[in-house]
């Protein structure tokens, strides 16, 4: 464990309360330590209320904050005299535990305690550090893991066997802690769970939190080192079958779901493992992991299997459940095949990274106690099942509400970058899609900072660069369901006496022909949508009303309404809907400089103001006013629309 405590700037911290916050940060921001929201800290300390009265306070993280970021506001004050006395009680249920914690709080405004404050309470230390760290747990995923804890850590520690948080595991901690604890007790290790640390200051509980962590890892390096990290390369991804296993998955889940793939090197060693089938399906390193992760991955890609046998596991164990259960969507949350490597799923980008970022730290652990100490073995199913069907632990992924009406969904917009295409992005990224993005330029990469964004350079009017680009998006993101074509330019403005031939062809190649090869790679990923696929397309009223000079465009335009055309009637049997939407005046979009506004408008007779509101609403169009309606036709609000040709003009005598 790496030490980063930092005397110059802990001297200054003003409070116990702000140095726990600096401690939590600190091993909140190791992932080797604690993964999206695991651990729980806290500090005793005095709390003096507005009448000047002094308690005693237990401050302990609260529910729905992450260590790595945690503010002061982030700890709940709880009435210390109060939780020692509900310690007495003999039983305590979870609802009437978290009713008390509640009630004990000196801030309605704080958020609900964690639901290990009764334990944090007991402890009779001030200051107190639990994490997950991935060197403890592997060592506590073993036959005999009481037996490697107390040969690394002697008497030091306290050793207590797995119980589910709560009220349970605070009881049982105090009726073990006379009989295991001396002077030289400074942690805890609860078995397939994590560790505890205190002291008289969080600093003091960090420094022993280090001691113990580095010592563990110093016996794992000696005893159980992890694999090489060499494997032989994965296969050529079939992306078509990707997408048809992300429908599979969707399917399976009830809803649209990203599939993310991950083929580095520890993936791809792992996936490659002879036993991976068996190795992979014996449960999580702690039940904490089962809310994200599922118990276990589907091995290979038989979702139907799997769904079958989750049914099977919550038939098995739904009678442990102290109300009535609903079951959850069967669908895995990760998946391991040797070609594919490791694939995790998830209505958002966000879900689905938090899933990876787990089973990432979870290979390497099964790995090395697998291959150098005893048999993995992870605890047994009702007790994942208790975990995973816990309301308290459901209450933490409904913090998050309901999913964005686009969430799980993947488009891929063209010339993302600016203008009508970058707007259109922009509004798939805020209503919860994942979005891949071309353009030409380079800066389409850095386009939008958001993890369901995926921004590459590539000249839509060469054929091989686009369907590159399109199976990147793909690997992304497990397939796609919208299309949004927005790549297009003017091309010089001429008549046809003097026309330009070369840039006349120029404009159709990437008006018209780009688009039938986009059209052409992405329908077999479009047919495979859990959703019906949806095409959304920008054209122009040129094709309507066409102007002097703009041959170029005019004609590419009105192919591309054809190229729309023929779509709808070949891929109504794929339920794939295709649209068009036909804008007009839209001057916020890299069409349009200064000169070739002034050109319009002197073709026109009109100043420039009046040529950007010559509509009959004298209103002015904008690429976010465009986007919103193309966005909004793929949506479920036209599931029964498909060959429509919209315009957004303002209004337009020569179309009306």
């Amino acid at each position: 464990m790496e030490y980063r405590w930092d005397l110059s700037i802990s001297k200054n911290l003003k409070t116990p309360l702000d140095e726990c916050v600096y401690g939590s940060r600190l091993i909140g921001s190791d992932p080797a330590l604690v993964l999206h929201g695991g651990g729980n800290t806290s500090v005793k300390a005095p709390y003096a209320d507005i009448t000047g009265t002094t308690t005693e306070t237990l401050f302990v993280k609260g529910s729905g904050w992450d260590l790595a970021t945690i503010e002061p506001q982030g700890f709940a004050p709880l009435t210390l005299p109060r939780l020692q006395d509900l310690l007495a009680l003999e039983s305590l249920s979870d609802p009437d535990m978290m009713r008390e914690l509640m009630s004990s709080s000196f801030d309605p405004a704080a958020p609900a305690p964690s639901v290990e404050s009764l334990l944090h309470a007991f402890i009779p230390h001030p200051a107190i550090l639990h994490s997950h760290a991935d060197a403890i747990v592997s060592l506590t995923n073993v036959g005999d893991s009481g037996g490697y804890v107390h040969e690394i850590f002697g008497d030091s520690v306290v050793v207590i066997p797995y119980v589910m948080p709560g009220f349970d595991l605070a009881k049982t901690v105090a009726t073990s802690w006379p009989d295991q604890t001396n002077a030289g007790t400074i942690g805890m290790v609860l078995l397939n769970h994590g560790l505890f640390t205190f002291g008289e200051t969080t600093h003091e509980a960090y420094v022993r939190h280090h001691e113990l962590i580095s010592k563990a890892e110093r016996w794992l390096a000696e005893n159980a080192p992890l694999p090489a990290s060499t494997a032989a390369g994965l296969p050529d991804l079939d992306t078509i079958a990707l997408a048809g296993l992300r429908r599979d998955v969707s399917e399976a889940a009830g809803q649209p779901m990203l599939l993310c793939r991950h083929c580095d090197q520890v993936s791809t060693r792992f996936v490659q493992r002879k036993d991976l089938e068996s190795l992979a399906t014996r449960g999580p390193l702690t039940p904490d992991h089962v809310i994200r992760t599922k118990r276990i991955p589907l091995v290979g890609r038989d979702v139907a299997a799997y769904t079958t046998s989750y049914e099977d596991y919550f038939r098995e164990h739904e009678h442990r459940g102290r109300t009535e259960l609903t079951m959850l969507d069967p669908a895995p949350r990760v998946v391991v095949d040797p070609e594919f490597g490791v694939l995790t799923a998830g209505r958002t980008i966000a879900a689905a990274d938090i899933a990876f970022d787990i089973y990432e730290h979870t290979m390497p652990a099964l790995e090395r106690v697998e291959d150098n100490l005893d048999r993995y073995e992870a605890l047994d199913a009702g007790h994942i099942f208790d975990v995973e069907y816990w309301d308290l632990e459901q209450a933490k992924l409904r913090l998050a509400g309901p999913p964005a009406e686009l969430a799980g969904m993947v488009a891929v917009v063209t010339g993302a970058a600016s203008g009508i295409g970058r707007a259109c992005a922009a509004e798939l990224l805020a209503r919860g899609c994942a979005v891949g993005g071309i353009d030409i330029d380079p800066g389409v990469a850095s386009t939008f900072d958001s993890p369901a964004w995926l921004g590459l350079a590539a000249d839509v009017s060469d054929p091989e660069a686009q369907a590159a680009a399109i199976a990147d998006i793909v690997e992304r993101f497990g397939g796609l369901d919208i299309v949004l074509v927005a790549a297009g330019i003017f091309g010089k403005s001429t008549p046809i006496s003097g026309l330009d031939a070369e840039n006349y062809r120029i404009v159709q190649a990437v008006n018209v022909d780009a688009v039938v090869n986009l059209l052409h790679t992405t329908h077999p990923f479009l047919a495979r949508s859990p959703v019906g696929g949806r095409v959304s397309i920008i054209g122009s009223k040129n094709v309507a009303a066409p102007g002097k000079g703009a041959l170029s465009y005019s004609t590419s335009k009105a192919a591309l309404s054809q190229v729309a055309r023929v779509a709808t009637l070949e891929w109504a049997d794929d339920a794939i809907r295709v649209n068009t939407v036909h804008p007009d005046a839209v001057f916020d979009t890299g069409l349009w400089n200064d000169e070739l506004l002034r050109e319009r408008a002197d073709n026109y007779g009109l100043t420039v103001d009046e040529y950007k509101t010559r509509n009959l609403l004298r209103t002015e169009v904008t690429s976010a006013g465009v986007a919103r309606v193309a966005v909004e036709l793929c949506t479920d609000t036209f599931s029964a629309t498909t060959g429509a040709h919209i315009p957004i003009d303002g209004g337009n005598e020569r179309v009306v």
